[in-house]
C-alpha cells in the first residue's frame, strides 16, 4: 500500500521538500500504525532539512521529517496491549531518529504515543508533543521545579516557550518571559507574572535571583548573559544547540549550573501533559495551519523566527 508524504532527496533549502507517493510503513512487534491527522513542525525539522539538527542521526536523504503527530491508531503490532485500532493518540515518534510524521501514516513503538486529550483537536494535539515534552522534562525532570521558585523563559511566546510558561505556572512558579512587546498580552494570558521586551532592555539589567533559566535562543553570548540573573546554585538549561562549553565552565566557577538538553519520547510525560490540558492549565497555541503539500511554506514560517506558538500541517 502507498501513501503521500513530504520527502527530501538531499539537504538544502525549502525547495528540497516535495510531496510524493511512497510505501506505507508496516508496524513491527511493539509498534502501532497511526493514520496521521495533523503534524506539528519544529525548528529541529528546519535545521535537519538543511543538514544540521538531527541530520547526523537521521542519516543521509531520502527521508521523511516530522516528529509531532496526532492521529488514530490504524493497526497494532504483535504484543501491543495498551493501544487499539480506533484510539485517538498523539506523540513524538522515534526522536531523534527519523520520525516520518510529515506523511499520511507513521509507525513507532506504542509507548511513543499517548491517548489524545479529549479537549484538543488533532491540530492542537499535534502542536504539543515535542515542545510540551521539552518544557516538561526541563521544568519537572531536570530542574525539579518547586512552588515559589523564579523561572525566566527566553523566547517565551515561541513553541517551547509558551508551553513552558504554562507548565511552570502549573508548578506554582513565578514566571518571567522575554518577548517583543507585541506579544506581552499573549504571555500574560498564559499566566506570565512578568514580561520583558528584549529589544528594548537588557534582560540581565532588570531580572535577578532566578532559580531556573530556560534558554530557547541557542547563542553562547545569550547564555553567558543568562548566568547573570541566576541566584547562587541556579540552573540554566540550554535548548537549541546545547550549552556552550565555555559557559558551562563559567557557571561551575561561579557556583552555578548550566546544562544542555535534548527531549526524549516519554509516555509518562505525555500523560502528564494530558492531565494539565484536562485540568485547564495547558493549551497549545497554533498560529498557522497548512496542508501537507505546503510543508515548504510551513518551514518558511518557522525560519522567520517570529511565529507565536506552533505551526501545524493538516494531513487527513
Amino acid at each position: 500500500m502507498s501513501m503521500q508524504a513530504v520527502v527530501q532527496d538531499r539537504f538544502g533549502d525549502r525547495d528540497v521538500l516535495r510531496l510524493a507517493e511512497v510505501d506505507r510503513p508496516e508496524p513491527i512487534p511493539t509498534e502501532v500504525l497511526v493514520r496521521v491527522h495533523a503534524a506539528g513542525i519544529n525548528p529541529v525539522d528546519v535545521k535537519t532539512r538543511s543538514g544540521g539538527g538531527m541530520a547526523g542521526i537521521v542519516g543521509k536523504p531520502p527521508f521523511i521529517l516530522g516528529w509531532d503527530v496526532s492521529g488514530v491508531v490504524e493497526e497494532a503490532g504483535f504484543g501491543v496491549t495498551t493501544l487499539h485500532p480506533g484510539d485517538e493518540v498523539y506523540g513524538m515518534p522515534r526522536f531523534p531518529h527519523q520520525g516520518g510524521g510529515f506523511a499520511e501514516y507513521v509507525t513507532a513503538p506504542s509507548r511513543h504515543f499517548a491517548r489524545k486529550p479529549a479537549g484538543l483537536s488533532h491540530i492542537e494535539a499535534a502542536a504539543l508533543p515535542l515542545a510540551g515534552l521539552t518544557a516538561w522534562q526541563i521544568l519537572v525532570d531536570t530542574a525539579a521545579l518547586e512552588p515559589g521558585q523564579r523561572v525566566l523563559v527566553h523566547a517565551a511566546a515561541g513553541g517551547v516557550g509558551h508551553l513552558a510558561v504554562q507548565i511552570a505556572k502549573a508548578c506554582g512558579a513565578y514566571v518571567i518571559g522575554t518577548a517583543r512587546a507585541a506579544k506581552h498580552d499573549f504571555l500574560r494570558s498564559l499566566g506570565a507574572d512578568e514580561t520583558i521586551d528584549y529589544s528594548a532592555v537588557a534582560f540581565e539589567d532588570v531580572v535577578h535571583d532566578v532559580d531556573l533559566v530556560v534558554d530557547n535562543i541557542g547563542d553562547p553570548e545569550h547564555q553567558r548573559r543568562s548566568l547573570e540573573v541566576l541566584r547562587p546554585g541556579g540552573l540554566m538549561v540550554a535548548v537549541p544547540g546545547g550549552a556552550d562549553p565555555a559557559v558551562e565552565e563559567q557557571a561551575r566557577a561561579r557556583g552555578l549550573r548550566a546544562t544542555s538538553f535534548l527531549v526524549e519520547p516519554d509516555l509518562g510525560g505525555l500523560e502528564q501533559l494530558t492531565a494539565l490540558v484536562e485540568a485547564g492549565q495547558l493549551r497549545p497555541e497554533v498560529s498557522a495551519v497548512l496542508p501537507l503539500a505546503d510543508a515548504a511554506k510551513a518551514h518558511e514560517l518557522i525560519e522567520s523566527g517570529r511565529t507565536q506558538g506552533k505551526v501545524v500541517l493538516s494531513v487527513h
